[in-house]
């Protein structure tokens, strides 16, 4: 075939799409007849929403009544809490509903259209911000997250997605047996309420949250939503709007970690109540391990949390046990020095006897003899007839008798003898230490489990 006749053949098919394009003659090359609807689509958006015939810097009904703008929010996440910040992050999704009749558009079908952030910024739109917030972002990834959805009446649907950091004023005085409320506030930042009416679009309703929110130190009790006006001296009255989530921290976390330990270290002071009084560096050491330890725990403990000015609940139970085992030491402390004081006097009275060489010499009526050897115990002799001794009356010692200390006491009448019986018997208990063990084996864990009752029943 000449090339001339091919030349022909492709400028009559050429001719013959370009009228089939122009008339759109239906069945004819329909491989051929398609178009462009994303240009057509452009189009006809910009015709129909009248973007530029009107000032959309000014609000709708322009110095009119105030503009209905609905809210409705739903929680993705409530990603953190932070007691050191005293701040929570959360993720939610923010829908606004109003009607905006500058973008009313004919429509056969009712259908909406739908659009991304580019043409946010060419129509008003609420400015509403989050009161109390510390940082806050639009997610942009892969685009930025907003969604524009326009009605044939007017009426349009702008939602976006959000995390935001805001304050949340907690009270940490029966920390960790606490619960916490905190507090999303919504508002809008240049409108009145003359100008912007800001309410919940369902009331309870407007707030959803997403089944599988959780917290790893909280348990979420409860979300819902309260309105109020915020007035502001300079520049007057707002609608603002709530989202209120109260958290209920978890205790187990706390048990093993502080009021455990704790609770083990007080008792592990408790034995050195049964360790020989004698044994000075085991009790010693003892008593100032568990020291050291609630002081560790104490630390670890305020170091993650803020520097309140009032006392906790925590607080209380670990100074108490901080308390209960620095008495602990005390009390060998005391054990202790009684132990040296009654040594060095029966050191002296041992020597002073030996010196004296006074035998037992009983002659009189209502005398009787108190042996004390050398680690304080009595003789059972009958101290109501005790009677004085003097050295002329006393024969010569004998040998077994040398490691014995020899009591004479003068009992002139019957009243003489029952005070001086009473204060020999005082003398007797101040120096046996051995019952200051014993009792601080019943005081001490008694005491501590009157203590946790109280405790618990109090803030449980």
């Amino acid at each position: 075939m000449p090339y001339y006749i091919k030349y022909l053949f492709l400028i009559f098919c050429l001719i013959l799409i370009g009228e089939c394009r122009k008339h759109k003659i239906p069945g004819s090359l329909p491989f051929l007849t398609i178009v462009d609807n994303t240009k057509s689509h452009k189009v006809k958006t910009d015709h129909l929403l009248r973007v530029d015939d009107h000032d959309f810097t000014m609000r709708p009904a322009f110095a009119g009544p105030a503009v209905p703008v609905g809210v409705d929010v739903q929680v993705e996440s409530l990603d953190s809490i932070s007691e050191v910040d005293m701040d929570f992050t959360m993720t939610l999704y923010l829908r606004h509903y109003w009607k905006d009749e500058r973008l009313s558009f004919p429509s056969t079908t009712n259908k909406s259209m739908t659009f991304d952030g580019r043409l946010v910024k060419k129509i008003w739109v609420p400015d509403v911000f989050f009161v109390h917030s510390k940082r806050s972002f639009i997610h942009d990834t892969t685009t930025e997250n907003i969604m524009l959805r326009v009605f044939p009446d007017g009426h349009v649907l702008y939602s976006l997605r959000v995390t935001v950091t805001a304050a949340c004023n907690m009270d940490f005085s029966r920390f960790p047996l606490d619960s916490q409320t905190c507090t999303l506030e919504l508002e809008s930042y240049a409108y009145t309420d003359e100008d912007l009416m800001l309410y919940w679009k369902s009331g309870d309703e407007s707030l959803s949250t997403d089944d599988r929110i959780s917290l790893s130190q909280f348990l979420i009790q409860k979300f819902h939503t309260t309105s109020r006006l915020a007035f502001y001296s300079s520049t007057g009255w707002y609608n603002r709007l709530y989202i209120n989530f109260t958290l209920r921290r978890h205790i187990f976390f706390f048990l093993l970690q502080t009021y455990f330990p704790a609770t083990l270290m007080v008792m592990l002071s408790w034995v050195s109540f049964w360790i020989d009084r004698r044994a000075v560096p085991a009790r010693v050491s003892l008593g100032i391990t568990t020291v050291l330890t609630m002081s560790t725990i104490i630390t670890g403990v305020n170091a993650s949390m803020p520097r309140v000015s009032y006392i906790k609940a925590v607080d209380i139970y670990l100074w108490v046990s901080f308390v209960f085992v620095f008495l602990s030491v005390l009390e060998y402390a005391a054990v202790n020095y009684l132990t040296t004081v009654r040594d060095g006097k029966d050191r002296k009275l041992r020597e002073k006897a030996r010196e004296q060489s006074l035998p037992c010499t009983c002659g009189m009526s209502h005398t009787g003899t108190v042996m004390v050897d050398g680690d304080g115990t009595y003789s059972e002799a009958d101290t109501n007839s005790l009677a004085g001794y003097t050295r002329a009356d006393a024969p010569e010692d004998t040998p077994e008798k040398q490691e014995h200390m020899v009591v004479h006491l003068s009992l002139d009448n019957e009243s003489t003898g029952t005070k001086k019986k009473a204060r020999f018997r005082s003398f007797s208990l101040m120096q046996n230490t051995h019952a200051i063990d014993t009792y601080s084996r019943m005081i001490f864990p008694g005491s501590y489990i009157i203590f946790n009752l109280i405790y618990w029943s109090a803030y449980c």
